[in-house]
């Protein structure tokens, strides 16, 4: 059989086989030839002196498995496949557990690849599988990822076309692919086997979770952000919720090709981050603020110096001169603890020209809201909020959390003076994403602040099949800064905001 491996081979064939790999904690036996049946005569395996904590796994499950050979060509046996299954089952989890994992992970990578792959292959040998060399090198991949990635979810990290993955327990893992979620066949061996992925992860960021931390906000060494949350906070085993990061960061002009905005949309954001008018990007979880972010920061000056504060860094601004901060949870004792508010009146002294702040949930709203009031226009954040007229309020309670003896209407005139323009998305029914409107703040009208539309997405219908129908449509209102980009050498069309017309 071409290409496979045969199920015996004679001691003069394996006579380089009979000393021990150079993997502490494994040893090997060579059968003879006489030997009736070499599975039998298989002697247990020592177990590795000082196995790691944690270190053991299996396959439990495999998102494509592959069909074993047939000689005949004419389908897989359901029982020898059942067979195949359950042997790389057994060989996965004694691999894992005999091998030496702090001796391996010393070693470079391809030294790593190097002994698996001997391993394997005579654990292939002793146990007659018939494994072709793509089914061998697949397996191979499946320990190392087990061994020096994420163990399970590595080939969903891998996979391009998933944007979240989420983890509830150890028998329980869903992925997002095009705004859907989706169950997958990914499983864990126990949840001791959870906590050291999630152990693995945190520790990269010099983070940690355990019992009296059952919270943390890391990111993995791609930049994808992970919420871990732990007994006892979590009932019924770890979770972890991964937003993996994109190579391949979204622009303006891919949103529009994907229909989260019209052009004319597009080209008035564009201009208004030139311009260096103040924006506010509203919305829900998911729906795509940090993307319109990174978008939208493309238009910013490369002669900009722009510090961006996040709380798990994930921003990918594309200008020369960025300086980045990120918050610091406290220590074991409870100290060394540094708040978004403490990095932004920090970044005042750091001689910004714009701050970004990845997101504005607390009491440095304030504090943001001063910066865009003294000379740094063209700041920008996001905020958690279901439409402009609430995020407005939202900004109002989080400054209120600063406990400063402020009115309402000095607040409101805070807000009114700093920010200019609010850009709603939302992820409607159907997983897409959609800016669901761009208003313009205009000032104080007494104790209220107005506030005018000046694009709209409208629903018209929802299909059988869940796809939501609609459109997006100019209000007819010209924006008040449109002075301002003019002014700039910045001309846009008045008929870009002419209802009549279709964007």
């Amino acid at each position: 059989m071409a290409g496979r491996f045969s199920v015996r081979r004679s001691a003069a064939e394996l006579a380089s086989a009979d000393e021990p790999i150079p993997v502490e904690g494994v040893a090997w036996t060579v059968f003879p030839d006489s030997a009736p049946d070499p599975l039998a005569a298989l002697p247990v395996l020592p177990a590795a002196a000082e196995p790691v904590p944690g270190s053991t796994s299996f396959l439990a499950t495999m998102a494509s498995p592959l069909p074993p050979p047939s000689s005949s060509g004419n389908g897989a046996n359901p029982l020898q496949t059942e067979k195949l299954l359950d042997a790389k089952v057994r060989l996965h989890r004694r691999l894992i557990e005999e091998i030496n994992l702090q001796a391996l992970e010393k070693l470079p990578e391809e030294e790593i690849r190097k002994h698996v792959q001997q391993l394997v292959s005579q654990y292939i040998l002793v146990e007659r599988l018939a494994l072709n060399a793509q089914e061998l090198a697949e397996f191979v991949n499946e320990i190392l990822d087990e061994m020096t990635g994420l163990g399970p979810i590595e080939p969903l990290l891998k996979d391009g076309t998933v944007s979240d993955i989420l983890i509830n327990g150890p028998e329980c893992v869903y992925v997002e692919r095009g705004g859907i979620l989706e169950p997958t066949a990914v499983r864990f061996k126990d949840e001791q086997h959870l906590l050291r992925i999630i152990n693995k992860i945190v520790a990269a960021v010099g983070r940690r979770v355990d019992e009296s931390h059952p919270l943390c906000d890391a990111r993995l060494l791609d930049g994808s952000r992970v919420n871990v949350a732990i007994r006892p906070v979590a009932v019924d085993g770890a979770l972890v919720s991964i937003r993996k990061f994109s190579k391949k960061p979204l622009n303006l002009s891919k949103l529009v090709d994907v229909g989260a905005l019209k052009p004319q949309m597009a080209e008035l954001l564009a201009a208004a981050v030139k311009a260096r008018v103040t924006t506010l990007i509203s919305g829900g979880t998911g729906s795509g603020k940090t993307t319109m972010l990174n978008a939208l920061s493309s238009f910013i000056s490369d002669k900009e110096r722009l510090i961006t504060i996040e709380d798990a860094a994930e921003l990918q601004l594309q200008q020369p001169h960025v300086a980045r901060m990120e918050t610091r949870p406290p220590n074991v004792e409870g100290k060394g603890e540094i708040k978004q508010r403490d990095l932004v009146k920090n970044a005042l002294r750091m001689r910004p020209e714009r701050i970004i702040l990845g997101e504005c949930r607390g009491e440095e709203a304030f504090d943001m809201l001063q910066a865009m009031n003294t000379g740094h226009e063209g700041s920008m954040a996001t905020i958690h909020a279901n439409n402009p007229r609430e995020a407005i309020s939202r900004l109002e309670q989080m400054i209120g959390m600063a406990g400063l003896n402020m009115t309402m209407t000095s607040i409101r005139g805070q807000i009114a003076a700093a920010v200019r323009l609010i850009v709603q998305l939302s992820r409607l029914s159907d997983g897409k994403r959609r800016v669901m409107s761009i208003a313009e703040i205009t000032g104080m009208e007494g104790e209220i602040l107005q506030m005018q539309e000046i694009y709209k997405y409208v629903r018209t219908a929802t299909r059988e099949d869940g796809t939501v129908e609609g459109h997006f449509q100019a209000t007819g209102i010209r924006p008040r800064f449109l002075t301002d980009l003019a002014a700039k050498g910045i001309k846009i069309p008045a008929s870009h905001f002419d209802p009549s017309q279709p964007l």
